[in-house]
């Protein structure tokens, strides 16, 4: 397989596990039943991130709390939530993509880091 096929592969898997994570916590906390929303929300959240994480991260003990309220802006104004909703939203994913990667790496398929859409993993 060619590198920028293999970097594909695993940017999709690592995108279906964060999409997991924040369906099984908007499932649990939002009570939305879509997959498919999630794999979105888990997209634009990680893009999200990234941009914000680039333009303000850096900038010492602000830029780290800015980035993660960006990040709960978009989970929070994908599932309708309050911030509180939000943030146990992306705590669920948290928890649930360790689990999921934990799992992966007991089967030997512990290749999958960076994962989209949950911050710092």
């Amino acid at each position: 397989m060619a590198p920028f096929e293999s970097s594909l592969l695993v940017f999709i898997v690592a995108l279906l596990i964060g999409g997991l994570g924040v369906y099984i916590g908007a499932r649990l906390l939002a009570g939305s039943r879509d997959y498919g929303h999630a794999v979105v929300t888990a997209a634009l959240a990680s893009l999200v991130w990234g941009i914000t994480s680039f333009l303000i991260g850096d900038v010492p003990v602000l830029g780290p709390v800015l980035v993660l309220l960006a990040y709960l802006a978009v989970i929070k104004w994908r599932y309708r939530t309050g911030w509180i909703t939000a943030g146990g939203i992306t705590l669920i994913a948290y928890v649930t993509v360790l689990v999921v990667l934990a799992i992966l790496s007991d089967l030997g398929a512990g290749l999958v880091r960076n994962i989209p859409g949950v911050p710092g993993i």
